[in-house]
Parts: C-alpha cells; structure tokens; sequence
C-alpha cells in the first residue's frame, strides 16, 4: 500500500498492531488505542498509559474519529464495519488509510494458508514501509530472524542430546468456556506449535482458530495444553475451569497439570510470535526437567 506521506497520527486496533508500531519507533504517532489484550512492554507503558483508550473492545467510528487519525491500523477485518470502528470505503472518503494485519486475514488473495514466519516478517516490512520506517522494519526483521535461529539451533542441540525427536501433542486454548476456542490448523497458533515441535490436536480444523468441543479435547488427551492468558480469561481461570469440568478434568495433562501459558498479545501474528516460541521452549524444558512425559 503506497501513501503520499507517512502518517502521523495513528490509531491501533489489537494489541499485535501497537506492539509493531511501537517496535518500529513510532509510538510518538499513537493518537489511540482499542482492544488491548494485554500489557506493553515495561519500556513504553508509560507513553500507552498516557493515550486514549477508545475503547475496550472494538471502537465505534464515532470514537475512532474523534482522535482525527489519518491511519488505522487493525488487527483483525471484523474491526472495521459499520458498527465497528467504521467501513474501510467510508474512512478512506474521509482521508484516513486503514490497513488490515495480513496475517489476520480471511479472505483470498491474502488469507495465509498456512501462515509462516515468513509472512509474519512480510506484514513487519509492509507496515515499516506504511509508515515511513523501511530501516527499522529491517533491522527488526534480522533481529527477529537471528532469534529465531539461535532457538532452532539451541532447540535442535537439546534434542540431539537427549535423542527426542519430537515434544509431544497440544491443544491451544485461547477463549470460550462451554465451546472452547482453539488454536486451528493455519494461523499463528499452528505456526508456533509447529515451530516448538508440538503437534496440535485441533490441527485438521480450518483457519487460525475454531470451535472445538470438550469431549474431542478429552479423546485426544494432548500431552500439554496451552492456556493463553488474557484479562478477560485468565490462564488461572482457564485451570480452574478445565478442573471443574468432569470431561476435562479426566485429562491427563489436567491431572497432571501440564500447561503451557502464553499471553494473548503474543498468540496473533506479529512482533510477539519469537517471543512466544522461546517461552514456550523453555516451559517445555521446565515441564521435562520435572519428569512430565510429554512424548
């Protein structure tokens, strides 16, 4: 997408979109914020703390336009929309770009399927490029790219050492209650999980997340369970609700308490999916050094 100008006040939908704009050294262009999964890093909280919080989910347009953006950056197509933050035809009337995550994606031609690191470096280079910051969207990328070497490397030495080829099953719960919402089988879920050598129970359902049922989760007994942590669903309320249950609670990653947490502002595509692998490599390291058999 080409611009006449970089833009200069710029407002975030997802946590994935304010990370990156930090990221990239441009926090001082945030003009607001909505549906923040979680916190910033230490090092820019106090210049989020400080912006306008339109809203905690999905802002209004009303909202949106009240910080006068000429930039929205979403992370999901579902924010914009007439009762959203607004439709993508009428906010570009009015002078503002919008921009969707392509990792996020739904529809063809830009639906990843599957999505790869590879893209998630893409997306990086696109928006440095949006905003006018082409030299730092590189040097992210090396960095990112130089990270995620050193964990395959540190990954495949450990590996080789203990003679495992492979860590285990996993089932990737992000949301729902009755319905669990799960990690499916194209998305930054089964990216991760791939990366990490977990093989992901829930992997034949379509899209980068899916309902799943309690009973399926139950038969296929993965040997970890990945809880994302969110405000609205803690990881902690996750267990106690995976205990409670009589069909889960006969899981043996439940009894045995073999969980993996990840926080939800690093399970969407973006700045935060290295992040997400090295936790998970070392909580899967901790979880080996405990004697819990995750092969």
């Amino acid at each position: 997408m080409a611009v006449e100008a970089p833009p200069q006040r710029i407002v975030t939908i997802k946590s994935a979109m304010t990370d990156l704009v930090l990221a990239l050294g441009a926090g001082d262009r945030l003009v607001g914020v909505a549906y923040q999964d979680g916190p910033v890093a230490e090092a820019d909280a106090e210049l989020v703390a400080a912006l306008p919080v339109l809203a905690d989910r999905v802002p209004t347009n009303e909202a949106v336009l009240s910080v006068e953006p000429d930039l929205v950056l979403a992370g999901w197509e579902s924010n914009f929309s007439a009762d959203g933050a607004g439709e993508r035809a009428a906010l570009t009337d009015l002078g503002v770009t919008t921009f969707v995550a392509p990792s996020a994606c739904t529809t063809a031609p830009y639906l990843p399927d599957p999505l790869t690191f590879e893209d998630v470096f893409d997306e990086i280079t696109q928006i440095g490029d949006l905003l006018g910051q082409p030299d730092e969207a590189a040097e992210l990328v090396a960095a990112q790219e130089a990270e995620l070497e050193v964990l395959r490397a540190e990954r495949a030495s450990a590996r080789a050492a203990s003679g495992e080829a492979a860590t285990g099953t996993a089932l990737w719960w992000s949301s729902g209650s009755d319905t669990p919402y799960v990690g499916a089988g194209t998305g930054a879920p089964q990216m991760i999980l791939d990366e990490v050598g977990l093989a992901n129970v829930a992997g034949e359902l379509d899209g980068g997340w899916g309902p799943y049922s309690w009973e399926a989760a139950a038969s296929a007994d993965p040997d970890v369970i990945v809880l994302v942590d969110a405000a609205w669903n803690t990881a902690e309320k996750k267990k106690e609700t995976l205990a409670a249950n009589p069909v889960t609670a006969a899981m043996s990653a439940v009894q045995e308490e073999r969980y993996l947490v990840v926080p939800f502002a690093a399970t969407e595509g973006g700045v935060r999916n290295v992040e997400a692998v090295a936790s998970l490599d070392e909580q899967l390291a901790a979880l080996a050094g405990t004697g819990a058999d995750t092969e």
